[in-house]
């Protein structure tokens, strides 16, 4: 029991950690680009993902994990072990689902342009 708790504090304060430390940097960064006379719009050079795409993107996923414990499960039914046949449908299945993600993006990403 104190094993998981313990875990889990360190999971979490892992994670937090490098949010934290990434943030602050970012923001370092930036306030010293502005007290050099910079402009802090370097960073923003990047492409931005619309709403609609990240919402995209998160069904196609929840797709393939869906398509993906559905074939597991008919796998386990077949005869193979059950954390081998869920655990690789869903990773092979949700995979798949981003790969259309992409593919479904690029090509709206071309329709705009």
């Amino acid at each position: 029991m104190a094993e998981t708790i313990l875990v889990t504090l360190i999971i979490f304060s892992s994670i937090f950690g490098v949010i934290f430390t990434f943030l602050s940097t970012r923001n370092k960064e930036r306030l010293a680009l502005i007290e050099n006379g910079a402009d802090a719009k370097l960073f923003n050079s990047g492409k931005k993902y619309s709403f609609g795409q990240f919402i995209l993107n998160l069904a196609l996923l929840a797709i393939g994990v869906g398509i993906g414990v559905l074939v597991g499960a008919m796998f386990n039914n077949g005869g193979m072990e059950e954390g081998v046949a869920f655990t690789s449908c869903i990773f092979i299945f949700g995979g798949i689902g981003l790969m259309v993600s992409f593919f479904l993006n690029r090509k709206l990403d071309k329709e705009d342009n």
